[in-house]
């Protein structure tokens, strides 16, 4: 009995020695950072999509500044910047990177082929060459696009119900970006059984955005659609005083513009998306791999309605159409 006690005492002894103090073992955890790249095309937009962002982190379980780190890089508007911003990012060793739009995604994608990027929103991702396929993206972007068939369709159809004297339709696009192309392709095909005539209006630079309005003008244009590209976003404000000034109903593709004084909208939620965003964060920081999450597409579409702008444009829009509306501002 004395023997096997002192064994026990020597066992427990050894034990004690063996495992270190608990403050000793145990390191401080990690606490993850996520690199936030904004393209800053949609100005009035970056507040209130930045905060969809963090209130899908916080549904989440996140907390910035507790347990959870982000590094933000902004390039206003400039795309050119997109590129050292990107880096600056990557030189942080952040543990993920969220993108706005194609551009600020492919700045990003060209900085890094190691760190994980989620796009908060993007066009066409597989045409442009960001992901492989929308099921398997199969390289360290993934996320969400905005791509979906036939919203110029519903947005004309929109347009026609809210203004029924139009004829004679101008589409403002951007052939360099491809859901665009899509876009005014769609917009073709869905205007002659709308009775409307559809006019292709190319626009890359702001010097062919001052040629297409005098154009518009000189073919006596009554009304006007626009599609969800970067240059739009980023000649938001002359679109807009340029439509009212001609007195012609607009149909937009982000409700911002609606909020700006634009007449209507009709696209997917970006709120919504940059909620979802940060789901894709979370599986990632949790061990996914980005070639595994299949990008998704749009699920909640919304229609946004400017009354007094309606008003401003002699304008009575119909109850069945306001009914339709996910919100309609006075």
């Amino acid at each position: 009995m004395w023997c096997s006690a002192i064994g026990c005492i020597v066992t427990l002894i050894l034990s004690l020695l063996t495992v270190p103090p608990a403050a000793a073992a145990q390191q401080p955890a990690k606490i993850p950072r996520v690199g936030w790249l904004s393209d800053g095309i949609r100005a009035g937009a970056r507040s209130h999509l930045h905060e969809a962002f963090l209130q899908g982190l916080r549904d989440l379980g996140y907390v910035e500044g507790e347990n959870l780190i982000i590094e933000r890089r902004d390039a206003e508007g400039q795309l050119e910047r997109l590129p050292e911003l990107a880096a600056q990012l990557v030189g942080l060793k952040v543990d993920v990177m969220v993108t706005w739009s194609v551009p600020g995604t492919s700045a990003a994608q060209r900085a890094t082929s190691t760190i994980p990027i989620v796009m908060a929103e993007a066009g066409d991702p597989v045409r442009t060459g960001l992901v492989a396929s929308l099921a398997r993206p199969g390289g360290n972007v993934t996320g969400l696009s905005t791509m979906s068939s036939d919203i110029a369709g519903k947005q004309l159809q929109l347009l026609k119900e809210a203004a029924p004297q139009i004829s004679r339709v101008a589409v403002l696009y951007n052939p360099t970006f491809p859901a665009s192309v899509l876009g005014m392709r769609e917009a073709q095909a869905a205007g002659p059984a709308l009775g409307l005539a559809i006019l292709s209006m190319e626009v890359r630079t702001s010097d062919e955005l001052e040629d297409q309005f005098a154009v518009m003008t000189s073919v006596h244009v009554d009304a006007l659609l626009t599609l969800g590209d970067p240059f739009v976003s980023t000649h938001h404000r002359r679109i807009l005083d340029f439509a009212a000034k001609s007195q012609w109903p607009a149909s937009y593709r982000w409700r911002e513009f609606v909020e700006a004084g634009g007449l209507m909208s009709y696209g997917p939620s970006l709120r919504d998306f940059f909620r979802r965003a940060a789901t894709y964060v979370h599986k990632i920081l949790q061990g996914a791999k980005p070639a595994d999450l299949p990008v998704e597409q749009p699920t909640k579409f919304e229609l946004v309605i400017n009354l007094k702008t309606a008003q401003a444009l002699g304008l009575t829009i119909p109850s069945t159409l306001l009914f339709q509306a996910d919100e309609v501002i006075r």
